[in-house]
């Protein structure tokens, strides 16, 4: 038995998108036991997108799992925004994880934003000047907050859920001069820190779906202008150390936006 696991990121939501999404949408329950939502929900973080959001995955007859993007602290509303949300029925995990029962069963999902910082190799470093050790110390802090929960929750199939990106390997395509502001490693070493059987994320408009974490956890890029539909589908398998994760396609919207 596996659990059925919708994803989608950087929908990026205003009054003029929707309903675009809702069609496809209202097949969910047919086809996955919960929907992860990985960030850049809005256009620019106001409460009033965060409305639109609730109005389009909203009430879907699955439970629906968020983490926020960049978009959605522009104007400094994250608590307005978080409260739209969840007042929709929507989680929206920073730093913890909850653990649903599905028919495949008990599927555990940890959330966090993630942060920049670069990766291996070519990253920053904390040292020199205090602006670029409290960078460093962001994105630290947020892999922590997501190691922590992965090895708190209890269940038979673990998912990371963050905006961020874990790996480099899901950037390809982007330019490598901006690669330390999508994505860290310090946010794979806490996915690697736990037996997670899959990580997904956003942020990447231009990047790739598929990578691994140097552990061999598989990374899922779901930005919805590389997936170009309304979700993707991933079925987790049924032991922990056996994960297969597949995509399947889902129907949606014909032409993604920037």
């Amino acid at each position: 038995m596996a659990i059925r696991i919708a994803a989608v990121g950087d929908v990026h939501m205003d009054e003029d998108v929707v309903g675009r999404f809702r069609p496809a949408l209202e097949q969910l329950p047919g086809s996955a036991d919960v929907l992860l939502l990985a960030g850049d929900l809005t256009r620019h973080g106001t409460e009033d997108e965060a409305r639109c959001v609730a109005r389009e995955f909203g009430g879907l007859g699955v439970p629906v799992i968020a983490v926020l993007g960049n978009h959605d602290h522009q104007c400094d509303q994250v608590p307005q925004v978080v409260g739209a949300l969840e007042e929709a029925g929507i989680i929206v995990l920073e730093g913890n994880g909850v653990v649903l029962d599905c028919v495949g069963g008990r599927l555990g999902v940890a959330g966090v934003k993630g942060f920049g910082g670069g990766f291996a190799g070519r990253c920053a470093s904390d040292f020199g000047e205090p602006e670029m050790k409290a960078f460093v110390h962001t994105t630290t802090e947020s892999a922590d907050r997501l190691g922590e929960a992965l090895q708190s929750l209890e269940c038979d199939m673990l998912v990371a859920l963050t905006h961020y990106s874990p790996v480099p390997d899901t950037l390809a395509g982007e330019p490598l001069e901006i690669y330390p502001f999508l994505g860290c490693y310090q946010l794979g070493q806490a996915i690697d820190s736990a037996p997670t059987a899959l990580a997904l994320h956003g942020h990447a408009h231009h990047g790739s779906e598929r990578g691994t974490t140097p552990a061999g956890i598989r990374v899922r890029n779901v930005a919805h202008p590389v997936i170009k539909q309304a979700y993707s589908v991933y079925h987790l398998g049924d032991h922990l150390d056996q994960a297969q994760v597949s995509g399947v396609g889902a129907g949606g919207i014909q032409q993604p936006w920037s």
